[in-house]
């Protein structure tokens, strides 16, 4: 799964590093903690209102972690922070939105805890070039009833990020792992003409397992109170058979 991340890059480089023609709304600051239900960064296409037939401007915007359905009665509650690439297009939570609104997380680099002799430790993955990583996200509109039509917080957008079973390489730190949209699969990812069920299967089968570089790092990210470039910091390298370190 994907339960704590980093996104430590400014807007501009976001707006730079992914092609964005529109910021909208408020900017969540950097984390190298990133934890549920906070305000996160989404990127996705979209076709103006006014043009429906037009072509589409990419937006970065924010989003709270934790998908809540529009049905949800209130978004209290176990958060939904992940949605399973195997069942994403049955589940009710998720159906429609990856059909019709998918998107990407932009991030640095996302945390697992591996099993140890010593317990569970914390290890960071992250691109070897340590280049930004897109996560495939689908999220969600919910109408708050409590708030009146065109007031602040009368509407929650929300997020999951996708999953699928992680590789024999990745699987021995955790047995799941983010999906990762490469570059050169992002228009595909977020085109707003894919919304048929068997043209989103065959999408989301088509994108390549990620290759990341795992480093061990210190047990202060265990605390979400803790944020800081530190917490990257490489405490040891992660073992891998012979005790090197390990593409994945």
């Amino acid at each position: 799964m994907c339960g704590r991340f980093v996104v430590a890059r400014a807007t501009g480089d976001l707006v730079g590093d992914w092609a964005v023609d529109d910021v909208e709304g408020d900017d969540p600051p950097a984390s190298w903690n990133v934890a549920p239900t906070t305000e996160v960064r989404l990127i996705a296409d979209r076709r103006p209102r006014a043009d429906a037939d037009g072509g589409t401007r990419r937006v970065l915007a924010s989003a709270r972690w934790g998908i809540v359905p529009p049905w949800a009665r209130s978004p209290q509650g176990p958060p939904l922070i992940n949605a399973r690439v195997e069942t994403v297009t049955e589940k009710p939570a998720f159906r429609k939105a990856v059909l019709a609104r998918r998107a990407i997380v932009p991030a640095d680099g996302y945390y697992e805890w591996q099993a140890t002799a010593e317990g569970k430790l914390p290890v960071y993955l992250h691109a070897e070039d340590e280049g930004p990583l897109a996560f495939a996200a689908v999220y969600e509109h919910w109408r708050d009833p409590a708030v009146a039509d065109g007031q602040p917080g009368a509407w929650l957008r929300s997020l999951a990020i996708l999953t699928s079973a992680a590789s024999d390489a990745l699987g021995r730190i955790h047995d799941r792992t983010p999906v990762i949209v490469p570059r050169d699969r992002l228009d595909d990812w977020l085109d707003v003409g894919t919304a048929a069920v068997d043209d989103v299967r065959h999408l989301l089968a088509s994108l390549p397992e990620p290759r990341l570089v795992p480093r061990r790092v210190s047990t202060r990210v265990n605390s979400v109170r803790n944020d800081g470039r530190d917490l990257i910091a490489p405490v040891d390298d992660v073992p891998a058979g012979g005790g090197q370190p390990s593409l994945l």
